[in-house]
Order: C-alpha cells, then sequence, then structure tokens
C-alpha cells in the first residue's frame, strides 16, 4: 500500500511512520505545498493519506479538499490532537480521525479497512449484457446503476454510459452489499462516491438520486458505516 503522511511536526511523522512498520511504501511530507505538487503533477498517488488537521500553510481539511479534486481514489484520514474539526472531516468522506497520540491498533485497523476497499475496487467488476455481446466495468469506475424504459443505465465516473439489458433486481442481488446499495425502485448506487445525504436525497457527481422508503434506513446506516464505521 502507497502511504502518504504529511505532518509539519517531524517527530510525529516519523512516529507514524514507526507504526507502519516498513511494510508499506511511505512518504513523508512536512507541508501541504510539497504533497499537492506531487499529486496535482501525476507524478504519484496514494492509497491512503494521513493529513496532520494544523499545517503552517494550509490546514489539513483545505489540503484534503485540493487532493479530491485531483484524486478522487484515495482514502483520507485526519490525524489531529483535537477533535475540533470532526463535522468538516465527515463531510469531506474521510474514511478515519485519529487522535494523536495514534494508538497502533488503531492504524492497523485503519491499514486493513483501507487494504479491503482497494482491493475490491481493483478487483470486482459489474458483468453486463448489451446488444448480444458481454462486457464488465470495475466498480471503481461506477457511480450508479438506473433502470428505465426497459433498459438499465450505468453510470461511470469519467462521464461514460453504459446501456444494458436485464433488471435492476438481478444486478442487485449480484453486487449489492459493501459497494452497491439499493436506495430506490430505480436506482442502485456506489456508497464510496457519494458526496452528501440528506434526508430522502443524496449527490454524487452532481447527480441527485432518490431515496425511497424502503431503502432509507440501511442506506443511512451504510452511508454512516462508510464514513465512520468502527474497527472491526
Amino acid at each position: 500500500m502507497r502511504i502518504a503522511i504529511c505532518d509539519d511536526c517531524r517527530e510525529d511523522a516519523l512516529y507514524l511512520q514507526s507504526l507502519l512498520g516498513g511494510i508499506h511504501m511511505t512518504v513523508l511530507y512536512g507541508t501541504a505545498r510539497e504533497l499537492l505538487a506531487d499529486v496535482r503533477d501525476g507524478r504519484i498517488s496514494y492509497d491512503l493519506y494521513l493529513l496532520d488537521i494544523y499545517l503552517d500553510s494550509m490546514d489539513g481539511i483545505r489540503l484534503a479538499k485540493q487532493i479530491r479534486l485531483v484524486d478522487e481514489y484515495g482514502a483520507v484520514c485526519f490525524v489531529s490532537s483535537s477533535d475540533a474539526f470532526y463535522r468538516e472531516a465527515y463531510d469531506l468522506y474521510a474514511v478515519q480521525y485519529l487522535l494523536k497520540p495514534v494508538e497502533p491498533e488503531t492504524l492497523r485497523q485503519l491499514l486493513e479497512r483501507v487494504a479491503r476497499h482497494v482491493a475490491k475496487n481493483k478487483e470486482l467488476s459489474l458483468h453486463f449484457r448489451w446488444r448480444g455481446q458481454l462486457g464488465a466495468i470495475p466498480y471503481n469506475r461506477i457511480l450508479f446503476v438506473s433502470s428505465g424504459a426497459h433498459t438499465l443505465s450505468i453510470y461511470c465516473r469519467d462521464g461514460y454510459i453504459q446501456s444494458c439489458t436485464g433488471r435492476l433486481d438481478e444486478i442487485a442481488e449480484r453486487v449489492a452489499g459493501d459497494t452497491f446499495c439499493r436506495c430506490h425502485q430505480s436506482y442502485l448506487v456506489n456508497m464510496y462516491y457519494v458526496d452528501n445525504l440528506d434526508g430522502n436525497d443524496m449527490t454524487l457527481a452532481g447527480y441527485h438520486i432518490p431515496i425511497s422508503r424502503r431503502y432509507a434506513a440501511e442506506v443511512k446506516k451504510r452511508y454512516r458505516e462508510i464514513l465512520f464505521e468502527e474497527m472491526d
């Protein structure tokens, strides 16, 4: 796993690196500017960003927003001596919020969770049929699947829309669970790309998806689990 540690306190950064035990490839950054330079130029991307909240030039919340503009895949975890920014972290789709000093077991559990997510998105694909041809799209490309006019549409993160035959019930039976949730009779959503959930509506990549009463409890439960679920 590739991990970026951004902390202007060298001692804290080295402590986190020591907890990783050399198993993962880690790069230390003393400033937000250094990290953004690498990510924006496309020189490198990370599976996990461990970001200190209090940085000299740019706070961790602003840094995470900038990272999200160029890297939608990497998991973001905030590390802080205060929980004052917990709400902001929640809104930014952070996978966890760790308080200093970080406990070794807590970090280990976080790494296991991120590793499972990386493996799922890299390996799993949604298989479909269209006009007699078979195809597959990796889970990590899919925003949601919609049903209408006797055709299913697979909406992808890059703007591509794949039509396919079948019933949404059949696809939901195959893929619904950790990654995808049925939120409506006509929609199956990749919960890892939900930007906001408000009442009976969720947004992802500019799309507004309705949540019916039938599925509301399960969708909200899964949304909270993805954001800040307790480590198991």
